[in-house]
């Protein structure tokens, strides 16, 4: 049995275009999460980048500031969730499900 280095190389190049490409799609995607029946709204891309933050007016209780930022907080989380269960997905499909360090 031989060690073909050339064909090893040759995959590790299509791997690495193969996740360079995924790195490009997951950075259109975009993932809306609410809280608090829709007062507070979040954005963030596949790659875990937050774009957008809504609040609505109503939401804002200069009384109650701590509820209004356990709404962001659990917006942002399930954003922030749901956007890597979406980058694992797609890179699992490049690496075969092998936890590669570095790689999500």
């Amino acid at each position: 049995m031989s060690f073909d280095m050339h064909s090893l190389m040759k995959q590790a190049q299509k791997m690495q275009e193969k996740m360079a490409k995924i790195q490009e799609d997951l950075a259109n995607v975009r993932i809306e999460e609410t809280s608090g029946g829709g007062m507070v709204k979040v954005v963030v891309s596949g790659q875990q980048e937050i774009l957008e933050l809504k609040i609505d007016p109503k939401a804002i209780d200069p009384d109650d500031i701590t509820l209004l930022e356990d709404m962001i907080l659990a917006a942002l989380r399930n954003a922030l969730l749901k956007s890597q269960e979406i980058a694992k997905s797609r890179m699992s499909e490049v690496t075969g499900g092998l936890k590669i360090p570095g790689i999500i």
